[in-house]
């Protein structure tokens, strides 16, 4: 979790920081395991707030993002649920043989690596208990029935601890900054990644008031003006006090459900206490250094070779990927240098009734761009050409179909 700052710590260059985030008229969101990028576009439509409950000030949507962005708490504990709902399919728990083998964690990995302990928050509803104590001091735990996984910052160390194996893993700071970024886990990270760009393809205005883990919040509502998106609003809470988002709500285009609903049910802005930070290893846990499992995943590969890959690392395809359209319609083009997903027939020699399995996702597509297959969640959707081509964006089939013939 990002640290927060105290509420009179801004400077002039967050502020230029700020400006320039709105000229900026794309960025990307990338779900955790899924493969796809989601548009993030944010224009800005005064409005003001002076209705509902509870009874607040008038502050206009322009006034409200300000407020998140100088937002600097540097003190917080409390309880967060988040749900996230991508209407990706039952998979009997295959799926996360599937996420820790694209990690590479694989035999010999830990348990308690947060690289992919935390892509549970991917699927399904978990409760997280979040602590922090300025920039050196972070705490989330992840609950289980009868069980709990916490990840812990203090000073150079970062711990890593799963109680039901009994697993541990030690990385510094400086090892482990990625991490921390891997997975949005509260509201505040996930309404950094919507208010990263602003332009002219959405309306962003003030929605009311609401009370959140006990706090009077203003609601800042985010609507993309165009068609062919597959986001239809995003609700952010923001607490009136501090500035800091205390729940995020995305929901679909196609209705039904929320994407992802992330909120605090309890918070305080107090100092936690010192002794939430420290972490001694339980007797008998199996310890794994993050230098030692960088060498396991580099174990049977040949220099330069990367995990899942055939190719050295210097044949890779390099660079950002290729744009078409712009705001929440915007389409990322990746040239993976690959031969597109071969059909269930292609695999059924090697892999038996597995080839079947792999015709069960997707629709097959043809095009002006050849032909492919779409893989579809409720919020992203990907095309895979047969020359190796990923469309992705946050958009329906159909947008993707057209961006791929455009591009």
């Amino acid at each position: 979790m990002a640290p927060y700052g105290s509420d009179d710590t801004t400077t002039a260059d967050e502020n230029d920081d700020l400006r320039s985030g709105r000229r900026k008229a794309a960025r990307y969101v990338v779900p955790v395991a899924v493969v796809g990028v989601a548009a993030a576009t944010i224009g800005l439509v005064p409005a003001l707030a002076s209705s509902g409950d509870p009874d607040l000030p008038e502050i206009s949507a322009e006034q409200l993002i300000e407020k998140i962005a100088e937002s600097d708490v540097e003190q917080l504990s409390g309880t967060v649920k988040i749900s996230t709902d991508l209407g990706l399919p039952d998979l009997g728990g295959l799926e996360s043989a599937l996420t820790s083998g694209a990690l590479g964690s694989g035999e010999g990995g830990s348990s308690a690596d947060p690289s992919t302990k935390l892509t549970e928050l991917v699927s399904g509803s978990h409760t997280l208990r979040v602590a922090a104590d300025g920039p050196d001091r972070q705490k989330i735990s992840l609950l289980g029935k009868a069980s709990e996984y916490s990840l812990i910052h203090n000073g150079k160390d970062v711990w890593g601890y799963d109680s039901e194996t009994n697993e541990v893993f030690h990385g510094t700071a400086e090892e482990s900054g990625k991490h921390e970024e891997e997975v949005p886990a509260t509201p505040k990270d996930f309404a950094e990644e919507a208010l990263k760009a602003v332009d002219d393809t959405t309306s962003v205005t003030v929605d009311g008031t609401a009370h959140v883990a006990g706090r009077d919040a203003y609601r800042l509502l985010i609507k993309p003006k165009q068609s062919g998106t597959t986001v239809g609003a995003i609700t952010v809470a923001v607490d009136a006090r501090t500035g800091m988002p205390l729940k995020f709500t995305l929901t679909p285009s196609s209705g039904g459900a929320a994407v992802i609903d992330a909120g605090f049910t309890q918070v305080s802005f107090a100092k936690p206490d010192d002794s939430t930070f420290d972490f001694t290893p339980p007797k008998g846990a199996k310890i794994t250094e993050e230098d030692e499992a960088v060498e396991e995943g580099r174990a049977g590969r040949a220099p330069g070779e990367k995990p899942g890959h055939d190719t050295p690392e210097g044949d890779l395809p390099e660079g950002e990927p290729r744009v078409i359209g712009e705001g929440w319609n915007a389409v990322a083009v990746l040239e993976t240098g690959g031969e597109g997903i071969p059909s269930g027939d292609e695999l059924e020699g090697d892999l038996g009734p597995f080839g079947d399995f792999i015709d069960s996702f997707g629709d097959k597509a043809k095009g002006k761009f050849g032909e492919g297959r779409i893989f579809t969640t409720r919020l992203v959707n990907a095309l895979v050409t047969d020359d190796g081509k990923v469309y992705v964006g946050a958009v329906t089939k159909d947008a993707l179909v057209k961006a791929a013939n455009a591009g």
